[in-house]
């Protein structure tokens, strides 16, 4: 049985396409490889790192990557969470069908609070949504 290649996407790979990568790859379904690239590379956000650590994944050792770096690979399904990405993603993704699910930028959301622990909030909030949506991607991923 050939592996499905999934790619979570988003403008700088930097915190909602990583938190995805980081629960996908929590489900441990076999039959599926998940990635996570942006359009740009950002670097990976330290509080999507450490909202993702107190819930039990730890995505300290993902890079930011980029999609142009990832042109050898044949996608099946490119799953993109933010708008930006989706509207700014190449045409070169092959066959690969897209979908865009949104969710809220944390660092924009965190921009304007001042106390640490409030900021962390915004990802956490964040993080839950995106693990919520997750926790369905097996129903989702029945017919590909």
């Amino acid at each position: 049985m050939m592996t499905k290649k999934i790619l979570f996407l988003c403008t700088g790979n930097s915190c909602r396409s990583q938190m995805a990568h980081g629960w996908a790859n929590a489900l441990k379904l076999p039959e599926f490889e998940f990635y996570s690239a942006g359009i740009e590379r950002h670097g990976i956000n330290p509080h999507a790192v450490k909202v993702m650590l107190e819930a039990g994944v730890d995505i300290s050792d993902h890079q930011s990557q980029l999609l142009s770096e990832f042109d050898n690979i044949e996608f099946d399904l490119i799953f993109s969470v933010c708008d930006k990405a989706s509207k700014t993603c190449p045409n070169n993704i092959g066959s690969a069908k897209m979908i865009c699910h949104q969710f809220d930028d944390p660092p924009a959301l965190a921009l304007n609070i001042t106390d640490p622990e409030r900021q962390l909030d915004c990802y956490r909030a964040v993080r839950d949504q995106i693990q919520q949506w997750i926790s369905q991607l097996p129903r989702q991923l029945a017919g590909i």
